[in-house]
């Protein structure tokens, strides 16, 4: 089995790469054989749509891989999901592509510059095709959202929530699974929750518990597969 496991930072994954240096053997740069005869490529996307996109088609590009996943943490608009929990992030949508007209917006499908139901596009949405390595992540399935700017105000906030109805946010899922669409890779996203999406209040987050609890899935993950 050859895994690629991309995070957009080093930190979301520290416990992880710790776990690999110590539990499996080094065959490459941030590449290692595990003791169930695995091979795991690790990349750092950078954060963000664009950099994901270029240094993950880079990755992408080296290698065949049966399974591509991307692992993070992420915001929740979605207030019944628990923070510091982990979940399958299943379909994504663009946040904050398109276009303001005053206080509304227009996303790019309405603007007629993307078509919602041509492919990898379905209903506006990048969604996860079924893949055999799926029955191994017992995660509640939820939906993402990707955006460039992090919502931090009510009125952000509220017109988001009402035009994509989505669970979850990020700034990268979307182009993780834009590219793993286009290259017909099996791949998954996880995201462990480390915070409510609403006006931005860093007292209330809970990035250590979400980032143990993410390192924890993802390694009880791979002696599964």
């Amino acid at each position: 089995m050859k895994l690629l496991v991309a995070a957009a930072t080093e930190a979301e994954i520290g416990i992880f790469m710790q776990y690999l240096q110590l539990q499996a053997l080094p065959t490459g740069p941030m590449q290692y054989l595990t003791k169930q005869q695995n091979s795991v490529q690790a990349c750092i996307t950078g954060v963000g749509m664009v950099a994901t996109a270029y240094n993950l088609t880079r990755a992408l590009q080296k290698s065949n891989y049966d399974m591509v996943l991307q692992v993070g943490v992420g915001g929740a608009f979605d207030r019944t999901l628990e923070l510091g929990s982990v979940y399958f992030i299943t379909s994504e949508q663009y946040g904050d592509l398109g276009a303001e007209d005053h206080y509304n917006f227009i996303d790019v499908f309405d603007l007629g510059l993307e078509q919602a139901n041509v492919y990898p596009f379905s209903g506006k949405k990048l969604q996860t095709p079924d893949a055999p390595l799926h029955a191994k992540i017992d995660l509640p399935r939820v939906s993402g959202l990707t955006i460039n700017a992090v919502s931090g105000s009510d009125f952000t906030i509220k017109r988001r929530e009402e035009k994509y109805n989505c669970q979850v946010e990020s700034m990268e899922g979307a182009a993780f699974h834009y590219v793993c669409l286009q290259e017909k890779v099996p791949f998954a996203q996880v995201r462990s929750i480390s915070n409510y999406v609403e006006p931005r209040d860093k007292s209330k987050w809970q990035m250590k518990d979400a980032i143990i609890a993410l390192n924890k899935w993802l390694i009880d993950f791979l002696e599964t597969i």
